[in-house]
């Protein structure tokens, strides 16, 4: 809150002075540092041109600058310098103070400092030392938003939803995920044990682990039945497209092929161009798979289908693939998990009535980070637009809604122990593309209908008790996406048949009273 600087306050004199009152003179020793910052925050603010690109003001720079707030701010970095029970270096207070900045805008936001920024490197790049795991922060708790496959994580019995307390002897509330990642990762062949609690049990759960190289396999594939191919994708990265291609035409190299299973469950996202260049392998060339739109041009982008927005290095490993699988019958897997890059292909294939989406709700992270880089070393990863399907339905907070809804195991699903974008603290609200024509939105009552479907039935699972919930937990074996087991992917291989698909467990009743739903 601003002070008001035009009438000052008066208050009567008292014997008692508040504990968080100022000594005498406080006020007026502080007032030339406060000054002195304020001049100092302005002039680097000036000399980076923050207002000028941030704004578009068409004032002088300095004009632009809220003076008045930066005097707020000079006068707490001026009590803090000056009164707080230890020296605090001035590095640290800038650097939380841009921490503060980003993470106070939304859950994607942030500053990225020299160990954050060579972190992000190493997601990228799909190799890295820890435990293996998916993250993010959920009422100030680190929480696990999905085990990577084949890792200490997953072989010990973790699972998404799972809220880490403790890290080590450190507790886990309150830090951030970039504080949570540096404490995971670590040399190959250490330990780490991690506290958690889960949904249902009264008392938290140990595990210890043993840190490995954690190699992401972005793609991985099978023939999981004579004719029908099956094609996994874990993580869009650098190397997620020349590796979907290789898969795709080993597949086609063993057989005609009826049709084909893309699964993108639990895939987090990555990278945009490998999202564009895995629709690309399934679209007619250069139609369009996504766009973006934000305050500033720059964020008004369409991508295409093309080569010259999914290839970085010039070549074109999708143009060599097999004819069939422009047309060959398709379903893709979703659920809770799949986010971001994931949603992009999704949406696109949809939109495009390549592909039938079959699973639940997507997790509905539809916005678009740019990094900013400040040095060398150091960068801001900063929201500037959001994405939109080909159609221009928004996925943010939203995500993408199956055309066939079908639960994760066949006695019913445990979807809101998963978290989602719209439940993140901060989170950007959906947002209608401008000039988007409804007409050309594809089949939106039917989507709202099935979003229906599944909020119906997420309140029917909230009604259950702790003791159900761990009962149906105790006797359920995580899914191996691609086995035989696999309840999903059994149904998606119904629907390439022409078989019937199970409905939901708790929407069969609602369902059966309906004339007009159909499940195919």
């Amino acid at each position: 809150m601003n002070q008001m600087r035009d009438e000052p306050v008066r208050a009567a004199p008292s014997p008692m002075r508040d504990a968080s009152a100022q000594p005498p003179g406080l006020a007026r020793r502080m007032r030339p540092v406060a000054l002195v910052c304020a001049g100092a925050i302005a002039g680097v603010l000036v000399s980076l041109g923050i207002s000028a690109v941030a704004q578009k003001d068409s004032r002088s720079p300095l004009q632009a600058l809220p003076l008045e707030e930066l005097r707020q701010f000079a006068d707490v970095f001026g009590a803090i310098k000056g009164n707080y029970v230890e020296t605090v270096e001035d590095k640290k207070l800038i650097k939380e103070a841009i921490s503060g900045m980003l993470s106070g805008l939304d859950p994607h936001s942030a500053f990225l400092d020299a160990k954050a920024f060579k972190e992000m490197q190493l997601n990228t790049s799909g190799q890295f030392g820890g435990i293996g795991i998916e993250i993010g922060v959920e009422d100030g708790f680190i929480k696990v938003i999905s085990p990577i496959e084949d890792t200490p994580a997953e072989r010990a019995g973790i699972r998404a939803a799972d809220l880490i307390v403790k890290i080590g002897d450190r507790p886990a509330k309150g830090i951030s995920t970039t504080e949570a990642v540096e404490l995971m990762r670590g040399k190959p062949g250490t330990s780490l044990t991690i506290t958690v609690s889960r949904k249902g049990e009264p008392t938290p759960r140990v595990f210890t682990l043993e840190r490995a190289v954690i190699k992401v396999q972005s793609v991985r594939s099978s023939m999981v039945e004579p004719g029908f191919a099956y094609a996994r994708i874990t993580q869009f990265q650098e190397q997620t497209v020349p590796s979907l291609a290789k898969h795709l035409s080993q597949l086609a190299s063993q057989g005609p092929i009826k049709g084909l299973v893309l699964d993108l469950r639990n895939d987090p996202g990555g990278l945009l161009q490998g999202a564009l260049g895995v629709s690309a392998a399934f679209l007619p060339p250069k139609v369009l798979v996504t766009s973006t739109d934000g305050r500033n041009a720059d964020a008004r982008r369409r991508y295409n289908a093309d080569p010259q927005d999914y290839s970085r290095q010039g070549d074109d490993p999708i143009g060599q693939l097999p004819a069939i699988y422009k047309t060959v019958p398709m379903v893709v897997l979703v659920n809770a998990g799949s986010a971001s890059a994931s949603e992009i292909v999704a949406g696109a294939l949809q939109d495009h009535k390549r592909a039938t989406i079959l699973g639940t709700q997507t997790f509905g992270k539809g916005s678009v980070q740019t990094i900013l880089p400040l040095s060398s070393t150091t960068a801001i990863k900063l929201t500037t637009a959001r994405y939109y399907t080909p159609s221009g339905r928004s996925i943010q907070a939203k995500g993408i809604t199956p055309d066939i809804l079908v639960d994760e195991y066949p006695d019913g699903d445990l979807s809101h122990l998963r978290v989602r974008e719209a439940d993140l603290k901060g989170h950007l609200g959906d947002q209608v593309k401008p000039g988007a024509d409804p007409a050309n939105q594809g089949d939106q009552a039917g989507r709202d209908r099935k979003a229906g479907d599944e909020a119906s039935q997420t309140e029917r699972q909230k009604s259950l008790t702790a003791e159900q919930i761990n009962e149906r937990l105790r006797n359920r074996k995580p899914v191996v996406f691609g086995s035989g087991e696999d309840w999903q992917l059994q149904q998606a291989l119904n629907h390439l048949k022409g078989r019937p698909v199970a409905k939901p467990v708790s929407t069969q009743t609602a369902a059966a009273s309906r004339p007009d739903r159909t499940v195919d």
